[in-house]
This record gives C-alpha cells, sequence and structure tokens, in this order.
C-alpha cells in the first residue's frame, strides 16, 4: 500500500500579493520608524519657534532630535548588532526595558538642557511631552506593549497640525498606514497600534497645547 496519503503537504507559496504587501508594511515601518519623525519633528516645530531663523532652528532642533531620538536609537542599533535583542526595533516586549532607561535618560538631559538654555518654550513644550509619553508608555510596556511607531506618528499629526495649521491634520492618514504596516508584520495588534497613537496624540499633541 503506498504512503503517499501520509506526506506532509508542503507549505503553499506566498502569492505575490502577499509578498508584496509585507514588503510595503517593512518600507513604511522604516521609513516612519519613530526615531525618524522624532528627528524631524523638533527641527519643523523650532523654524517657527525660532522666527525661522535656520542657526537658532538648526540648533534647538538638532538637541532635541539627539537626545530623544538619535542617541537612544543607537543604543537600540548597537544592542541588536550584539545580540542583545531581536533587532533595532526591539519587537519582543521583555527587551525593551533598557531602550526605554536609555530613553528616559537621554530625554531628561536634554529637557534640562533646554530650560537651563533658554530654549522657546515650544521647543521646551514638545520635549516635556515626549518624555511624558516615553514615561507612560514605558510603564505600560511592563504588561502590554503598545505601538511606539503609532504613538510617534499620533503625536506628530497633533503637535504640527496645532502649530502650523489644520491642513495637517492629513498625518492622520500616515499614522493611519504605519498602524497597518505594524499589525501587517505582526510586531503589534489593531489595539496595541490604536492605543500608541492616542497616547501620543493625548500625551505629546496634548503636552504641547497646554506648556506652548
Amino acid at each position: 500500500m503506498s504512503n503517499t496519503a501520509f506526506e506532509p503537504t508542503p507549505a503553499a507559496e506566498p502569492s505575490a500579493k502577499t509578498t508584496a504587501s509585507l514588503r510595503l508594511a517593512r518600507t513604511v515601518t522604516e521609513i516612519f520608524a519613530p526615531w525618524v519623525l522624532i528627528t524631524l519633528l523638533p527641527i519643523g516645530v523650532a523654524w517657527q519657534a525660532t522666527g525661522y531663523r535656520w542657526w537658532p532652528a538648526l540648533g534647538w532642533g538638532v538637541l532635541v532630535a539627539a537626545t530623544s531620538a538619535l542617541i537612544p536609537q543607537a543604543v537600540m542599533t548597537v544592542g541588536a548588532a550584539r545580540g542583545r535583542w531581536d533587532g533595532h526595533h526591539v519587537r519582543d516586549r521583555a527587551g525593551r526595558l533598557i531602550p526605554f532607561i536609555a530613553l528616559i535618560g537621554s530625554g531628561a538631559i536634554g529637557l534640562v538642557l533646554l530650560v537651563t538654555g533658554g530654549a522657546p518654550r515650544a521647543m521646551t513644550a514638545l520635549d516635556a511631552g515626549m518624555l511624558a509619553l516615553v514615561i507612560v508608555a514605558g510603564a505600560i510596556t511592563t504588561k502590554w506593549k503598545i505601538s511606539m511607531h503609532a504613538a510617534a506618528g499620533g503625536g506628530a499629526t497633533v503637535v504640527l497640525a496645532l502649530f502650523y495649521g489644520p491642513a495637517w491634520w492629513l498625518l492622520g492618514l500616515v499614522t493611519a498606514g504605519i498602524g497597518w504596516s505594524r499589525v501587517r508584520l505582526g510586531d503589534h495588534t489593531t489595539a496595541q497600534v490604536v492605543a500608541g497613537a492616542l497616547a501620543g496624540a493625548l500625551i505629546i499633541g496634548g503636552g504641547f497645547a497646554v506648556l506652548a
């Protein structure tokens, strides 16, 4: 009697549509990564906050970008290269403790430098909101992996809409796309990206609205 009936069925090859969808999701995740958004956002805010003067805008913007995004991301990238966690986005919730500590420590230093250096009020408000988000998100992440990608998108949308006008609310579509990419890649659930976007909008955007 033939054993053919007992042989395992080969796994189905992914369709071209599925492959393209995953490729798009990875691209969106990288282009709109939190460190990218949090690098560009302070420079955009500083541009108007300093009266459209290049050097002050660049100085304050780079300070916030470095302490809130570039330095923490460097910690995550180096750690991933050394095998400390599963990639530069730190997908595993249990591995996010050190990155959050780096974010909080570096962000706090940046905020102190802004306050003592006499930075424009809008820059201090933005940095304070971002630091508050990291603290809240870090606490949530001890139990549940809230999406920092979506949080950065939500926060940036509200801040730019408040600072530059209602046309910037269209960035909400970008935030939705970011959320889709995180769910499509299996890094977050829909609830986690929605919670992240709301947290970013309320904490970064709300803090900016009150303090700026």
